[in-house]
């Protein structure tokens, strides 16, 4: 038998504050009037503390995250030996967030207060933790969905594509992302700096775990039917929307960088080869046309622009500290000051306005007739936007990167702990 200590115990009930100190386990329960399901998960979560207890020989605590219950839950939960914790902000997210902050334990479980999650699925998962995973997730696509436990357009549509899309963006690698149930160390817990206050929370903490580069497991669990009587929280579409867009919004690269990369490729192959054919070609019709010139210079105006929004995106997350900076950022960072953009900027202007004034002075030379190409007066203009999104870019990337850029370190923030604490430096 484990050795006790003050603030857990090994059936989950917690002692008075007074006796509070860090125990091993935290299992959270998020909680909005679920007297009807509380005392089995209650019940339950005890149950596998007590197995992880004989397993692992670990300690632990049951944490209700109350998100304003009005049905009794609170008194409830505290009734058969769980402890309450408040969180006033609304939202699964919000609720799971600060059930997660209040939990004493050095490794954290999270699963709903519906009853479809058996807490014993995650004696494993700490087992997992114990071995140097960050974080575990439970899959039930590798375990089993019991009839009636999920619905045929979640199973089928809604969690494979949203999964899909995730591994796509993030190569995540997991099976099953929204998986409710689910183990994380306290430190992976604080490096995470999660904000999610609706379903998208899910998503959020396997998404910065992957652009962390946190190790993450798996392990095979079982979903059985809600317990309650009264439909669910989850609004399938609306969740399912917050879920989407929010992948996409942490991913600059796809947003930005490839569909920008594409569109400079496609304007500038055709505004070269436009411009062959002005100065070499023998004048006779061509393909690409006055009209073809003009969206080609659109195109590499906006994927110019999407580059800097990549840019920007990418560094604002590194310096909110979810994401690592690229290996090539910090020799970027060398030449994208605000001083250099500037001056590509102004350069870009000046030719603009050079190309411009040699338009005009040929229309003046032509006696104000037609010109037998837009591509010069193309490019002119074209000049002039890169050199004024090259001088407002430069402004925001430095607004991110401050003087110094020193957020553009490519240490791990799990070295730099493990070096300030003299422990060997972790393997990614």
């Amino acid at each position: 038998m484990a050795t006790m200590r003050p603030g857990c115990s090994e059936d989950g009930e917690s002692p008075p504050a007074t006796t509070m100190v860090v125990c091993d386990i935290s299992i959270i329960l998020p909680c909005l009037n679920e007297t009807q399901s509380l005392p089995h998960c209650v019940e339950n979560a005890r149950a596998a503390l007590a197995a992880i207890n004989t397993q692992y020989g670990l300690v632990g605590e049951v944490v209700v995250a109350d998100n304003g219950s009005t049905d009794g839950s609170q008194a409830l939960a505290e009734s058969l030996g769980a402890r309450v914790v408040a969180v006033s902000e609304r939202g699964y997210g919000a609720a799971l967030r600060g059930g997660l902050a209040g939990g004493r334990g050095r490794f954290l479980i999270m699963g709903d207060c519906d009853g479809s999650y058996d807490f014993g699925d995650a004696v494993p998962m700490v087992g997992k933790l114990i071995q140097g995973a960050d974080i575990c997730m439970g899959s039930r696509l590798k375990g089993a969905i019991l009839p009636g436990a999920m619905p045929w357009k979640n199973r089928y549509i809604g969690n494979p594509i949203l999964t899909g899309i995730l591994n796509l963006l993030f190569r995540s690698g997991i099976s099953d992302a929204h998986c409710g149930l689910r183990a994380l160390t306290r430190a992976s817990f604080d490096r995470l700096a999660l904000t999610g206050l609706g379903m998208e929370f899910a998503s959020e903490m396997v998404i910065k775990a992957a652009l962390k580069r946190e190790r993450i497991e798996e392990v095979p669990i079982t979903l059985h039917p809600d317990l309650r009587d009264r439909p669910p929280h989850l609004r399938p579409w609306r969740d399912g929307w917050r879920h989407l867009r929010y992948l996409f919004m942490l991913s600059p690269a796809w947003v930005y960088g490839i569909p920008g990369a594409v569109l400079v490729s496609l304007g500038a192959a055709i505004l070269c080869t436009a411009g062959w054919h002005s100065l070499w070609g023998d004048h006779s019709p061509f393909f690409f046309g006055d009209y073809w010139t003009i969206l080609a210079a659109a195109a590499v105006g906006i994927g110019h622009l999407a580059g800097l929004l990549g840019l920007a995106t990418h560094l604002y997350g590194v310096r909110e500290g979810y994401r690592r900076p690229k290996s090539w950022i910090p020799l970027a960072a060398r030449w994208l000051t605000l001083e250099t953009m500037l001056a590509s900027g102004l350069a870009a202007i000046a030719i603009g306005f050079a190309i411009l004034l040699a338009v005009t002075l040929a229309w003046f030379d032509r006696d104000l007739a037609r010109a037998a190409s837009v591509l010069p007066a193309v490019l002119g203009v074209l000049m002039l936007t890169l050199g004024a999104q090259n001088i407002l870019g430069g402004f925001l990337l430095a607004i991110l990167g401050g003087n110094e850029a020193r957020f553009l370190s490519t240490k791990s923030p799990r070295t730099d702990a493990a070096k300030a604490c003299g422990q060997p430096t972790p393997l990614n």
